[in-house]
């Protein structure tokens, strides 16, 4: 992971996966609950994107957001969307959700020059892709491994003082 410093006032993170309508919208939501619940909602601006143009315009799936209300996650209504190559330049952090997203972000965004792009289980000690659950309909285990992602990303950024 690389090493930088933030002279900003937030740290800009944008999570991505297929389609922004599962993986991608759930860590958002689920990251943007971890950072509220510990008092840093003012240190960030959290979004999420597709790589694909397949879901834009549509909400988030309905898989997702009953696992989300079931773990009294909050959200709100929202249009998938997809990432741009400006992107790079307006973000800290890109995180995709398996080794097929940061291909596509690699290729709409273009070199990955300043170390943004990981995957969100970088962070843990068992490094491994998400789970599509448009294909699996598993949510228990996506949302599972989303939440094990966020909270090791958040532990990387206090252990680097950049939060």
């Amino acid at each position: 992971m690389r090493k930088k410093e933030f002279n900003k006032s937030k740290i800009k993170v944008l999570f991505v996966c297929l389609g922004n309508i599962c993986r991608s919208p759930m860590a958002e939501f689920i990251f943007k609950d971890i950072v509220n619940k510990e008092g840093l909602s003012d240190k960030f601006v959290i979004k999420s994107a597709a790589t694909s143009y397949e879901e834009i315009g549509n909400d988030i799936h309905y898989g997702a957001r009953d696992k989300l209300i079931q773990k009294n996650i909050p959200f709100c209504k929202r249009k998938a969307t997809r990432i741009t190559p400006n992107d790079y330049n307006n973000y800290d952090f890109i995180i995709g959700m398996d080794d097929s997203n940061i291909i596509n972000i690699e290729r709409i965004v273009g070199d990955d020059r300043d170390n943004k792009i990981s995957k969100l289980l970088d962070y843990s000690d068992n490094p491994r892709d998400i789970a599509d659950p448009w294909y699996t309909g598993d949510f228990e285990t996506t949302y599972n491994d989303i939440i094990e992602g966020c909270n090791c990303f958040i532990k990387y950024l206090k252990d680097k003082n950049y939060i």
